[in-house]
């Protein structure tokens, strides 16, 4: 089926009258970004567009609830932030979206939020009210060989949760300015260059691999941290 067809089997299945469907699937296709391509075999479209074409069908009989599960799983970046503008048109539309997704970034877009693990919710709020649940301050380190440097950290800095973000370390510490001293002595001893540290504002990333951690040190094990 076209992109077209697929809609209209949709509005079919929702029982959406005839009389002014037209309209509205036209409108469907402009908010999404498929006007161009309405009359494309549906696999032949890029991964991004699926998803948007599943969301026009979604909406064709006007929901007021809507559930997404991953919506934007293995699509490009560029896509991912199109489908998320996509989404908050709908909520000035007064539409309510549950959406579940393994991005983090994502979730922080959401005015609540709940993070799961092992099937069970551990903390639910905002996004700045479940970054609470992080216990202590988080240094950011910018190390030229960050991947040598990590394990050298981890020696020095044995209280502390020291994972590496991208190219940088994130320290999760209760003593800033100890560790911080503590991991210059160690970088000027392992002759690693020390670009820069400073404090930071956790990413919900920091505060899932932090609860993680700490309840895995609970339970006797560690988590990694990349």
């Amino acid at each position: 089926l076209t992109v077209m067809e697929n809609i209209d089997f949709y509005a079919d299945i929702y029982g959406v009258p005839r009389r002014g469907r037209t309209e509205k699937v036209d409108r469907l296709l402009a908010f999404s970004n498929l006007t161009p391509f309405k009359k494309r075999l549906a696999g032949n479209l890029s991964g991004g567009m699926k998803q948007k074409l599943g969301l026009a069908c979604a909406l064709i009989h006007t929901p007021k609830v809507l559930f997404l599960d991953e919506p934007t799983n293995g699509v490009d970046p560029v896509s991912r932030r199109d489908f998320w503008r996509i989404l908050y048109s709908l909520l000035r539309e007064k539409v309510t979206i549950f959406v579940s997704t393994a991005y983090l970034d994502e979730a922080e877009r959401c005015n609540r939020l709940g993070l799961m693990h092992e099937g069970r919710l551990f903390a639910v709020g905002s996004p700045d009210e479940v970054k609470t649940h992080l216990e202590g301050v988080l240094i950011e380190l910018h190390i030229d060989e960050p991947r040598a440097a990590i394990r050298v950290l981890r020696d020095a800095l044995p209280g502390d949760n020291v994972g590496l973000f991208g190219d940088r370390i994130h320290v999760l510490t209760a003593d800033a300015d100890r560790s911080a001293a503590r991991a210059r002595d160690a970088c000027a001893q392992a002759a690693l260059e020390l670009r820069g540290i400073r404090p930071i504002e956790p990413s919900l990333e920091d505060v899932f691999v932090s609860v993680l951690n700490r309840k895995a040190q609970e339970a006797g094990h560690g988590v990694s941290t990349r």
